[in-house]
């Protein structure tokens, strides 16, 4: 319903502005191979003429015509020769166009020069001033009423675009609705233009403004084609939105949470509290990753043990331990594997799932590596550290080297004895916090509440 709604406003918009003149203009048929005179031949009132009927009409001809009342003609054999002193160039052309379509002319002789006589230049052209100068007074209140339409369509498409509430109910979001309401104002003066010209004759410029339009139109769109491409994006995103606002988003490489999205580009809380602007064309083609689409987010980390110590049992100790945890989902549960098998080590990789809305996702993994770890240290698994096997060069002997590190004083032995027998286990620490970390949601919240920046963003429009 909304959609026929706007297509009859726009399709009547679209009506109005349509020069009248277009729908008027008819092309002549002609018959195959008939050739069209452009301009018919001034025929004799009797026969064929002689020399002297040519002359005698001419003379009548350019009696009627002041500008060439003053014109010498001569006709012999047909030919026409024209001689005398004009002061116009346009009227000498004039003359000779209208000499050459007299039936039994052959061709014409245009003798005539260009007086330089001041009376005869300046009188013409104040003549024509003054004709110009009485039709512009005379077709003032003409004038008067072309304006007033334009003012009328004016108002009228002002009055209409300015209708928010009805535009907001038929547009999908406030962005298509501004648009909307733009182009109806537009289209509303672009029709008074059309009409006020028409009404003053002035067809010709309305050709004129149509054809420039295009070929300007072509121009701009090249030159600002990107940003017709961030507009274009921008619609697009309004109507079919990957994100609502406080959304936690990864934008290409660009991570942060949605303050909002603008007709020219989304803004971008960065983890680090800074504020990002990207532009939508850059958006709307990038690959965006919701982490708050979904609030169950899987995390994985790797330990190694031993390579003399049975991994299965490793696997089972760890999962108890991360299973015991409150912030740990049952489902999706978690899970280990073997992921690698080393010369000093076996590598498992341990998988959980936390809910964000409870949890923070880097807090719970923290706590989870750290569980893990301190179980299986517990129950005596080894978690090797790097081994590097040096080599001698001939000058020392290895076994020599080993000799006398093994008789050194008993003192000193039995020193080392007793601090390795004082080591004591370590006891398990205090649980470790894994409460949401809600200082960006926060902030974004504070940030979207204190602008003033329009927000295309709305919960109710399709997402994505």
């Amino acid at each position: 319903m909304r959609f026929l709604l706007i297509t009859c406003i726009f399709g009547f918009s679209a009506l109005v502005a349509m020069p009248p003149a277009a729908a008027q203009i008819e092309i002549p048929s002609e018959a195959p191979g008939e050739i069209t005179d452009p301009e018919p031949v001034i025929e004799a009132p009797e026969g064929i003429p002689d020399d002297a009927d040519i002359q005698e009409r001419l003379e009548g001809i350019f009696d009627q015509i002041p500008e060439l009342s003053q014109i010498s003609i001569d006709v012999t054999e047909g030919v026409v020769t024209l001689s005398g002193e004009i002061a116009d160039t346009a009227d000498a052309d004039r003359a000779e166009a209208i000499s050459a379509r007299v039936t039994g002319v052959v061709t014409v002789e245009n003798r005539l020069e260009r007086t330089l006589d001041v009376e005869d230049n300046v009188a013409p052209v104040m003549e024509r001033i003054e004709k110009g100068f009485y039709a512009l007074v005379k077709s003032l209140p003409l004038f008067g009423i072309a304006l007033g339409i334009v003012i009328f369509f004016w108002i009228l498409g002002g009055f209409l675009a300015r209708r928010k509430g009805f535009w907001r109910w038929a547009a999908p979001n406030i962005f298509l609705a501004e648009l909307f309401a733009a182009s109806m104002r537009f289209l509303f003066v672009i029709a008074g233009i059309f009409i006020a010209l028409d009404l003053l004759g002035a067809t010709a410029v309305m050709g004129a403004l149509l054809g420039s339009a295009g070929v300007i139109g072509l121009a701009i769109g090249f030159a600002v084609r990107d940003t017709v491409d961030n507009y274009v994006s921008s619609i697009m995103l309004s109507i079919r939105q990957p994100f609502r606002a406080n959304d936690h988003v990864m934008i290409g490489e660009h991570e942060g949470r949605i303050i909002r999205l603008t007709s020219r580009a989304t803004i971008l809380m960065t983890l680090d509290g800074n504020h990002l602007r990207i532009p939508n064309s850059t958006v709307f083609k990038a690959e965006i990753l919701n982490y708050s689409r979904n609030p169950e987010r899987r995390f994985d980390f790797d330990l190694g043990i031993d390579a003399d110590d049975d991994p299965a049992k490793a696997i089972a100790q760890g999962l108890e331990a991360l299973r015991a945890h409150d912030f740990i989902l049952e489902d999706p549960g978690a899970s280990a594997r073997i992921e690698n098998v080393g010369d000093s080590n076996i590598l498992i990789k341990f998988i959980g799932w936390v809910d964000q809305r409870e949890s923070d996702f880097y807090k719970a993994r923290s706590a989870a590596i750290r569980a893990v770890k301190n179980v299986l240290e517990e129950a005596g698994f080894g978690l090797p550290e790097p081994i590097y096997r040096l080599r001698f060069d001939g000058r020392s002997d290895p076994l020599e080297i080993a000799r006398s590190a093994g008789n050194r004083d008993d003192g000193a032995q039995q020193e080392t004895e007793a601090a390795q027998k004082k080591i004591v286990k370590p006891k398990a620490a205090a649980a470790m916090d894994v409460t949401k970390d809600t200082d960006i949601e926060e902030k974004v919240a504070e940030e979207r509440a204190q602008s003033a920046e329009d927000d295309i963003l709305d919960d109710e429009s399709p997402i994505e």
